[in-house]
């Protein structure tokens, strides 16, 4: 029987899994690498290119909880001003449904900024998180792409 690549990387990820399920030393990680003919700049590549990866996935998540943080904000005033509208218009004049006009209104804005604030794909989720990333470390002021 034959193996891929693949195969072998996922093969040996289970039995390294289930050897042991603690953290492995770097030491470690270059004995195994030895083992399998990976010279130690090939290794410190891969580690590099890793290391990078997973700070954009974690940069990524930090960037999506602030849209949706932004998002949360948005939507709790919408619904108490709303609520205050449809009380309002059922007290002074509850036959004609005035309320209606900026809950739509405003209610359609707030659909985008929900959609964009749920989309974690596309070129306008790419630039705005590209925006965000330049500006966190001053005043960021998301500019929305809808």
């Amino acid at each position: 029987m034959s193996y891929t690549s693949d195969d072998v990387q996922q093969i040996l990820q289970r039995a390294l899994t289930r050897k042991q399920d603690g953290q492995f030393s770097r030491e470690q990680l270059m004995e195994m690498a030895s083992e399998l003919g990976i010279t130690s700049d090939v290794l410190q590549e891969a580690e590099a290119e890793w290391k990078l990866k997973r700070n954009e996935e974690h940069e990524r998540k930090s960037f999506n909880a602030f849209q949706r943080r932004a998002f949360k904000a948005h939507l709790i005033p919408y619904l108490a001003v709303n609520t205050f509208l449809v009380l309002i218009n059922l007290v002074t004049s509850p036959g004609y449904f005035w309320a209606i006009f900026p809950m739509l209104g405003w209610g359609l804005g707030l659909f985008f900024h929900g959609w964009s604030a749920y989309q974690t794909e596309g070129e306008a989720y790419e630039r705005m998180f590209q925006q965000w990333k330049k500006g966190k470390s001053g005043d960021f002021k998301m500019s929305r792409c809808y």
